[in-house]
């Protein structure tokens, strides 16, 4: 059993940054690989990035790449994402999540999520 909770997010400027915390709690949390979904209103839950155990894997949806950087601190149970270069199509709640195994894209790949936290990108 995994426990996720974000923070970070908040109202920034288009252009500006911003860096969301995924703090996890439970049992082997190294072993996760752990994945950003968001979803804005009204639009299906997407896929931003995934990480695997050692950090030696991650995917960013094209939407992102070049401005959005995931990592994560085994250490500290935590994963980060990055924002840089913000949109106000960046717009939405930002969920963390984690599964075992590889990198996935869909969120029936995952079996535990955070509660989500909220970007807004003004422009």
């Amino acid at each position: 059993q995994v426990q996720l909770v974000e923070s970070g997010g908040g109202l920034v400027q288009a252009g500006g940054s911003l860096r969301l915390s995924c703090a996890a709690s439970g049992r082997s949390f190294s072993l996760y690989t752990m994945g950003w979904f968001r979803q804005a209103p009204g639009k299906e839950r997407e896929f931003v990035a995934g990480i695997r155990w050692n950090g030696g894997s991650t995917y960013k949806s094209d939407s992102v790449k070049g401005r959005f950087t995931i990592s994560r601190d085994n250490a500290k149970n935590t994963v980060y994402l990055q924002m840089n270069s913000l949109k106000p199509e960046d717009t939405a709640v930002y969920y963390c999540a984690a599964k075992m195994g590889i990198v996935g894209t869909v969120t029936d790949d995952y079996d535990y999520w955070g509660q989500g936290t909220q970007v807004t990108v003004s422009s």
